[in-house]
């Protein structure tokens, strides 16, 4: 019993906490809206949230205002004044001594007052600072680099970031800062101060009620205007009074409540795309085992919600020859959607929206069955190009998606949907359910010729009549049918030096007729049902609670010549309670309990998915062996077998420099340990000079020891991501990915893949 109370104890202590931090950590609020103004919280990675005339503003929120929109916000402290004019972001950060904004780009109106000791306004940008005390200025800050400070009162100083110059302006003076640390003073004439939008609106509101509270006191108390000099200043003093505590009412009535805020209206998922971007690739490629120098182009185009990316490349060997397969369109037309990196309407968050080309990080409901999935593992050298679209219509909201277009012909491909319910605002539950399917996982296996002999297997992958070639001396075994003449046929396929018909048809040692693909079929489907509820929501902790239903089936498989066979397998898993809660913006936490029967395990579609999704081998008698993933995974479980353990993950996001996440699962049964482990860093680079991006990660799952680095599994990825900025909007993208596949004896090659792109800008 103490034990409970203590737990009730901790937890009322946590709900006080958020509470009065809730109503302790405003810096500001917004006064006067006009147009598209999204926020984007501390610890948020988008700018999720819609304005709202009243709401609170807290130290690390970010402001973004779009075209032909305006924004005001008020410091509740000084009652200094920041008015934003159309195509501004900027973010807000004090500390005890300084107040600053971080003006990524755009335009301000600053009134700042004086009132706050011992604290210094500074306005930041990427290539200046302005420090003042008490006046009235505008900045104008463009992505070209190049800052413009104009001073209307007072007086302020700006620092030129790079080359450490430093100005005073003064009313009628600018100051001009550029990023190749030039920093000039000159004179300002009044049409180069901003237009500067006056706050009607909130001085009507307040002057309405001065006057409701100056009416409502005189009729209260009954004035009388003859009264004595100290009656009227006693009356005064009352009038006074009341009025302040009409004004304090009306930011009370204008704070943001997070209970009445409808997230449909949030429609801006971070910041807008630029029109237009460049990608220049240069790096190598191995395909169809030869190594090729790569040269790409990859320009990106948006108009409003319509996104294009091309992916424009040319191969070239080590000779200087320029490889033609993927250019020959007249001859096959299909190799244009290679050129289509994606294709895009409007994003996740919108009513509607549909994306074609690239697919990453897909992930349904709670990640049971698909969990991070991305149908790009192996790109470029092997192009996959699928659909994702969906709908968010009140509470109900819908996905599907299909992995690769190119499959269906060769079988089937992995498709999935999910539908989701939100019971009321006032009661938040969500309900969900998820069905994934591979129609065909036999479907990944590349088959050039279409002679249904895997590329991997077929000795000739460009000639769909042949297939075998046991002493590889470029001459076809016999049995390859009447199409090939004698002339063609290798007359000492086993290499003895004794011609095969000379030889006993039982002592030829050749080649078995590998796989095909005909009339083959691996099904594998998922369904899954997940319910949650945020307990908790506030500024200091978010709480959800929740609970998720998975099964895995897949059906028997016997081909005719028995070379291939699958048994019939299912299984079921249960993530109960599941927790996912959030400190701060700071620290996210997640920790669910797990139940598993049969054959099943947790993010079965997972990143790696496509690169294990078949796993082929040659055996020592000459024959080719060919397995699924669930047969590989649960070679020894069976229906019967059962097991539970832990799954957590942690996040770490410091002050929008360093995103660390982790996560591991120990799954037990009698006899059998799985265990997967994954880690991301992801560092913030706004403010490391020169770098532009740094990234890596590693991911293991399912294995009997994810930490045993030295050797590595078929379920192993890793890879990192580092940018150099060269100039202003010209950035070096070293990219790396390795994982490891079976070479067909059994043995894990790694494969590894590297890109470096120049990107541009604009």
């Amino acid at each position: 019993m103490k034990y409970l109370l203590s737990i009730r104890g901790f937890f009322l202590f946590i709900i006080y906490l958020s509470l009065l931090k809730a109503n302790s950590n405003f810096l500001a609020r917004i006064i006067k809206i006009e147009g598209r103004v999204n926020i984007k919280r501390m610890g948020k990675e988008y700018f999720d949230e819609k304005a709202k005339l009243g709401l609170a503003i807290s130290n690390g929120d970010e402001i973004k205002v779009g075209a032909n929109s305006f924004c005001a916000v008020m410091y509740l402290d000084d009652k200094s004044i920041v008015k934003i004019r159309e195509n501004s972001n900027f973010g807000f950060m004090d500390t005890q001594n300084t107040r600053t904004i971080d003006l990524k780009y755009g335009i301000l109106l600053n009134n700042v007052k004086s009132k706050v000791e011992g604290r210094v306004f500074r306005i930041q940008t990427p290539v200046s600072v302005a420090s003042v005390k008490g006046t009235k200025f505008a900045v104008l800050s463009s992505q070209s680099g190049v800052d413009q400070f104009i001073g209307k009162e007072g007086l302020f100083e700006v620092l030129n970031i790079i080359s450490g110059e430093t100005v005073s302006v003064r009313g009628g003076q600018k100051a001009v800062s550029n990023s190749s640390g030039s920093l000039i003073q000159a004179p300002a004439s009044p049409k180069e101060y901003p237009n500067d939008p006056e706050i009607e609106e909130y001085e009507e509101i307040k002057k309405e009620k001065e006057q409701e509270s100056i009416k409502e006191t005189k009729n209260n108390n009954n004035i009388d205007l003859n009264s004595d000099s100290d009656n009227d200043s006693k009356d005064f003093d009352q009038m006074q009074e009341e009025l302040d505590n009409d004004l304090d009412e009306f930011e009370e009535i204008t704070t943001f409540d997070e209970d009445e805020y409808d997230d449909s209206l949030s429609n801006d998922k971070g910041p807008s795309p630029k029109p237009f971007a460049m990608g220049l690739g240069i790096g190598s490629a191995t395909i169809d085992g030869v190594l090729y120098n790569q040269l790409a182009l990859r320009p990106e185009i948006n108009i409003g919600k319509i996104g294009i990316g091309l992916d424009l490349i040319l191969y070239i060997d080590n000779e200087g020859n320029i490889r033609n397969d993927e250019w020959e369109i007249s001859n096959d037309p299909s190799l244009l959607l290679d050129k289509i990196l994606y294709i895009k309407y409007g994003q996740k968050t919108d009513q509607k929206w549909i994306k074609y080309g690239s697919i990453e990080a897909m992930t349904l409901g709670y990640g049971g069955l698909m969990n991070n999935y991305s149908n790009m593992m192996e790109f470029p050298s092997v192009r996959r190009v699928g659909i994702n679209a969906g709908f968010n219509i009140g509470p109900v909201g819908g996905e599907v998606f299909v992995s690769n277009l190119k499959d269906i012909s060769r079988g089937g491909t992995i498709s999935g949907l999910r539908f989701s319910y939100t019971v009321s605002k006032t009661f938040p539950l969500s309900i969900g359910i998820n069905y994934v399917v591979d129609a065909n996982m036999f479907s990944s296996l590349k088959d050039k010729d279409e002679d249904s002999f895997p590329d991997i297997f077929d000795d000739f992958p460009d000639d769909s009549t042949l297939w075998n070639d046991t002493d590889g001396d470029g001459w076809p075994d016999p049995g390859h049918g009447d199409s090939i003449s004698d002339s063609l046929v290798d007359i000492d396929a086993d290499n003895d030096n004794i011609i095969d018909k000379d030889e006993d048809p039982d002592s030829l040692a050749l080649k078995a007729i590998p796989f095909s693909l005909r009339d083959n079929v691996a099904l594998t489907n998922g369904l899954s049902f997940d319910v949650g509820y945020p307990i908790l929501k506030s500024k200091v902790l978010n709480l959800i609670v929740y609970a998720e239903y998975n099964s895995l089936i897949f059906p028997s498989i016997t081909t005719s010549d028995s070379s291939f066979i699958r048994p019939k397998r299912s299984g079921t898993g249960i993530s109960i309670p599941g927790i996912r809660s959030t400190f701060f913006n700071i620290v996210n936490i997640s920790l669910e309990y797990r139940i598993i029967n049969g054959s099943y395990i947790p993010q079965f579609f997972d990143q790696a998915y496509d690169l294990n999704r078949v796993i082929t081998s040659t055996l020592d008698d000459g024959s080719t062996s060919i397995s699924t993933k669930d047969m590989s995974v649960f070679k020894e479980y069976n229906d019967s077998t059962s097991s539970s353990g832990f799954f957590g993950s942690a996040g770490l996001s410091l002050f929008e420099l360093v995103n660390f996440s982790v996560s591991y699962a120990n799954m037990k049964a009698q006899q059998t340990e799985l265990k997967s482990f994954f880690a991301l860093l992801n560092l913030n680079t706004d403010n490391i000079p020169k770098i532009s991006s740094a990234m890596g990660y590693y991911q293991r799952n399912n294995d009997d020891n994810p930490f045993d680095f030295e050797n590595p599994t078929k379920n192993t990825i890793m890879g990192y991501r580092i940018g150099y900025e060269i100039s202003k909007g010209v950035s070096l993208i070293w990219d790396f990915r390795q994982f490891y596949r079976d070479n067909g004896t059994g043995k894990l090659d790694p494969i590894k893949q590297t890109t470096i792109e120049t990107s541009f800008n604009f």
